[in-house]
């Protein structure tokens, strides 16, 4: 019996250990006794509902494959909060260790080192030097396009583009939409950075909802028209092998992990550092975690992360979206988004069709600038409007729906060198027109 239990998992967790989780956390929220300020029973009680709701995303039909574990992890506590169907304590407890810890950022520094320190250098170097092109004309004419279309329908250019816009493209939730909310925050003083990640998920998450439609769509073109097919590759020509260029598999090593965990916190430390030398010494500010982001990326490409610190980041990353990603998801949904500001941002006419053409102009710029490339369109345009996902998570379910995961270092890049242009320039023009 406790072998057919231990089959099941709920995430990772055994079911028979997953059981004893759940009785324990009913039995301290029955009894009334639920601790506060206590960071174990937090991210207990965060792992309870989390996981769970991840399982549901997954196995719901149509949804599942549209990046649907998220949207219930993250949605679906948000409606329970609004409907008071969670038991009071959690809602502190949770609220409480998600306002009051700084968690969103101890997230985005283990992701951004785990992530940009274990991929294959070749990879960053020889793809960005066509993708980068690539991306910065989606990210112009996407800007360009998206707002011109808000205004025609009525937005403002502000909100247009700094609240529907630039979240699309920033890369996801952890490493676009939180930085992006910590940034404006910092700028605009008559807004939270709460009610500024509330405000720019929703379109984050329609982005990542379009862009895997599109995907699908991209697939079908390319088997019809053969021609526009690269069949997973992007380029052509035995001179690049670019289809190859994939990292590889490490065995978890604990020390080289806990010095890549270091080399976090080291940096994190430099771009506050650094980011309170600009505030004070050029009067304007560029968030820490955008320095970060900007930082490593430069020093990855010029070769200056050891080996040793590129196999621990491949575990660090591993670690960060395996073991802190539903939680911090969870989280979200119970203490950062408000249902009724979801809903009436979906109600919201002009927003969902600015949204739809903003990635829809993304994909069309990446399918004809990968011609004059001499790069395969149907490829390009897959792994390209992952940008406008969610992160790891869209980059996912986006080749997926395209039956491209070979594409997925390239995805990779297009979400953190497109997102990272896109924070930097977002918040650094924010800045400006402040």
């Amino acid at each position: 019996m406790l072998k057919t239990l231990n089959r099941i998992k709920i995430g990772f967790i055994p079911l028979s250990l997953y059981i004893i989780l759940v009785l324990a956390y009913l039995a301290m929220t029955i009894s009334n006794i639920v601790p506060e300020n206590d960071m174990l029973v937090s991210l207990g009680i965060m792992t309870v509902f989390a996981y769970l709701l991840e399982e549901i995303g997954k196995t719901i039909p149509i949804l599942k494959d549209l990046g649907g574990k998220v949207l219930v992890v993250t949605f679906l506590p948000a409606f329970l909060v609004y409907k008071h169907w969670l038991p009071q304590s959690t809602v502190t407890v949770v609220s409480d260790f998600m306002n009051n810890n700084n968690f969103l950022m101890f997230f985005i520094t283990l992701l951004v080192v785990g992530s940009i320190a274990s991929m294959n250098r070749q990879t960053l170097v020889k793809a960005t030097s066509r993708i980068i092109i690539i991306l910065i004309l989606c990210d112009v004419i996407g800007s360009l396009i998206g707002t011109g279309v808000g205004i025609l329908l009525g937005l403002s250019a502000w909100n247009a583009y700094f609240f529907i816009v630039a979240p699309i493209m920033a890369g996801g939730v952890g490493e676009g939409a939180m930085p992006l909310s910590i940034g404006y925050a910092a700028i605009l003083s008559g807004m939270g950075q709460n009610d500024i990640f509330g405000k720019i998920l929703p379109c984050v998450m329609l982005g990542s909802l379009v862009a895997v439609l599109l995907s699908g769509m991209l697939k079908k073109i390319g088997e019809k028209y053969p021609q526009l097919n690269g069949q997973g590759n992007l380029i052509d020509g035995d001179d690049e092998h670019l289809e190859n260029l994939k990292g590889s598999a490490k065995p978890v090593n604990i020390e080289k992990t806990l010095l890549a965990g270091v080399v976090a916190i080291t940096i994190y430390f430099v771009a506050v550092y650094v980011e309170h030398l600009l505030k004070s010494l050029l009067g304007f500010s560029i968030p820490s975690p955008v320095i970060l982001l900007v930082s490593l990326m430069g020093a990855k490409m010029l070769g200056f992360i050891p080996k040793n610190i590129e196999e621990g980041g491949n575990s660090l990353y591993g670690f960060t979206v395996r073991g802190i990603t539903p939680p911090l998801l969870f989280g979200v949904g119970v203490a950062k988004t408000d249902w009724l500001e979801l809903i009436e941002v979906f109600k919201n006419p002009a927003t969902i069709v600015t949204i739809i053409v903003t990635v829809v102009a993304i994909v069309a710029t990446a399918f004809i600038a990968a011609k004059f490339l001499k790069m395969y369109p149907v490829d390009t345009a897959i792994a390209v409007s992952c940008c406008s996902g969610q992160g790891g998570t869209g980059a996912l379910a986006i080749l997926a729906a395209g039956d491209r995961m070979e594409l997925m270092p390239f995805a990779q890049v297009a979400v953190r060198l497109g997102g990272a242009m896109t924070v930097t320039f977002a918040i650094f023009l924010m800045g400006l027109l402040s």
